[in-house]
């Protein structure tokens, strides 16, 4: 009786580390997301932060690059409007041509509002990349951000959006815009 038991007990353990195991794998980790270095040469404005999370992680390779924009937003509307979006969201970085796969839509993030639009990139080398653009504001203040992947756009903004709503980037982001 007792060794039945000791056997049941080892299913259900089984059982129950598989379904944790199943439940992690659907989505991306903030350990799949590693810090890559900023590769696009200075502009206007600083440096942000660049990540990378893999195919294994992501479904695909994804990159997303996010920077603030101290005092470059309309003080009382915020983002107004999708070519807004298309104006800020660091797009031309990665290519200059890029187009609007739809129109945009109203995003959160770390408590501030803004929009996210999906993309059509044309990479220089002439391959197609799925872009999402995002910007969000706080008083005057920008952050933006801009994911890049093979996969679809609804895969990339997906992840994207994951990532930039853990507890990590929510404290970079309000920091960054703090000036800290």
């Amino acid at each position: 009786m007792r060794s039945l038991r000791v056997i049941v007990v080892a299913v259900l353990a089984v059982g129950a580390l598989s379904g944790v195991a199943a439940y992690e794998h659907g989505r991306p980790q903030v350990q799949a997301w590693h810090e890559i270095a900023w590769p696009f040469p200075r502009d206007g404005w600083p440096a942000g932060r660049a990540f990378h999370c893999a195919m294994a992680s992501c479904g695909d390779d994804v990159e997303l690059y996010v920077r603030p924009k101290i005092g470059f937003c309309n003080c009382d509307s915020g983002i107004a409007d999708d070519d807004e979006v298309d104006r800020v969201a660091d797009l031309d970085l990665m290519s200059e041509r890029f187009v609007a796969l739809a129109p945009g839509m109203m995003v959160r993030i770390a408590n501030m509002p803004g929009r996210i639009r999906t993309y059509d990139l044309r990479m220089t080398d002439g391959s197609r990349h799925a872009a999402v653009g995002i910007a969000v504001s706080r008083r005057c203040d920008l952050l933006v951000a801009v994911a890049q992947g093979k996969g679809d756009a609804s895969s990339v903004q997906r992840v994207t959006l994951e990532f930039l709503a853990t507890d990590d980037m929510v404290r970079w982001t309000t920091a960054a815009l703090d000036g800290r």
